[in-house]
């Protein structure tokens, strides 16, 4: 664990009861503690390269900005990240102070801080002024609302040493599979998003382009086509139909031979790779119609404290420098939140094979929905 300093740190374990976060003390009512220094928070949520990218990043806007202390408080999946939103809007509601000034989430919760009480205001470059680096698709979804600081894609990972004929399309990767069987896998969509990312694309490649941004569970009826596909394909999977376990399991079974090719994630990938973790004949590119993927946002909750916001705002602000955007290529393995020509050579190149985009699923709940579906009507085959 990485030590450092000026910054007062809580991780929150096990969720008890109703899920409530144990509270940070933060501030005093004007936003400035007895030193005089504006005391913000940070809730976030996520793997140990988040937690360890904010402990990294943290110290350094503090050393940057004397006058400003950042309270983080980290959430490991699985623990309830959930009731940080709960605790904000409970706070909407009652006309409390959440605590809670800066929060990392994903675009469902900026949908739902805006449907249950505009509880994130509104950003632009004129309080947050690196916000004009921001690539501009990343942007669209976050309806002024959120900074997208980084990203990351499920994209396709191979041996090169055995795959001589790389996909470039989905069709091609399918006759692919059909071509070789037994190499290929994916996992378990429930137990991970690279499987997820496979069964959802395979089902939406054989809808309208719009198809991702519909919520109304009409569209499930569309989706017979895609699970014809999805059984058609069993056969030829790792061992006749076997999905392993977690986004993981598929990449230990490409790092011992035992398949050729797997949708994986980006940043795990590319982490895997510089580690030696996978072999140096991994590749990875993108294939057409793309794979699903999406940022990470950051998000500012109005608690009515001019002073916290503004403080937030600059800690935003840094986020978005080319100096933290290199930590977030370098140490997280994650597409940078900046336009991609503001980074430096060296940095665009470790990216150049999976630069191709990726599709965001709006969907909502129908995500579960179709895993659920997967669970009968192909894993049950």
């Amino acid at each position: 664990m990485k030590m450092f300093n000026g910054v007062k740190r809580a991780v929150v374990g096990a969720i008890i009861g109703l899920g409530v976060l144990s509270l940070v003390a933060c501030s005093s009512g004007d936003g400035q503690d007895t030193s005089g220094k504006t005391e913000i928070s940070l809730y976030s949520s996520g793997s140990k390269n988040v937690e360890e990218f904010w402990e990294t990043v943290i110290p350094m806007f503090e050393d940057e900005h004397e006058d400003i202390d950042v309270d983080f408080v980290f959430v490991p999946s699985g623990t309830g990240g959930q009731s940080t939103m709960d605790r904000i809007l409970a706070a909407k509601e009652s006309g409390n102070d959440s605590g809670v000034d800066l929060y990392e989430g994903s675009l469902e919760d900026i949908l739902r801080g805006k449907e249950d009480g505009d509880i994130f205001y509104p950003l632009s470059s004129e309080n947050v002024e690196n916000l004009d680096n921001v690539q501009d698709e990343n942007l669209a979804g976050a309806n002024d609302l959120a900074v997208p600081y980084r990203a990351s894609s499920v994209v396709l990972a191979y041996n090169e040493d055995t795959v001589t004929d790389v996909p470039e399309t989905a069709e091609e990767l399918y006759d692919w599979i059909k071509a070789n069987p037994g190499r290929f896998a994916y996992n378990d969509p429930s137990t991970g998003g690279a499987g997820s990312s496979f069964v959802l694309t395979t089902i939406y490649n054989q809808l309208a382009e719009d198809a991702m941004s519909i919520q109304d569970e009409s569209i499930m009826e569309e989706w017979d086509k895609g699970f014809d596909l999805l059984n058609e394909l069993a056969p030829f999977m790792y061992k006749e139909g076997v999905y392993p376990k977690k986004n993981q399991g598929t990449l230990d079974l490409l790092a011992n031979g035992e398949v050729d090719m797997i949708p994986a994630w980006s940043d795990m990938a590319l982490e895997q790779i510089s580690k030696g973790l996978l072999p140096e004949s991994i590749k990875l590119k993108q294939i057409q119609p793309a794979f699903t993927g999406g940022p990470s946002y950051l998000m500012l909750a109005d608690n009515g404290d001019e002073a916290r916001k503004e403080a937030a705002e600059t800690f935003l602000n840094y986020v978005l420098t080319l100096d933290v955007q290199e930590i977030v290529i370098d140490e997280m393995y994650g597409y940078p939140g900046i336009k991609w020509d503001l980074l430096t050579e060296e940095a665009q190149e470790k990216f150049a094979d999976v630069m191709d985009g990726y599709r965001i699923f709006n969907g909502g709940d129908l995500s579960s929905k179709l895993t659920e579906q997967w669970q009968k009507e192909v894993a049950a085959q």
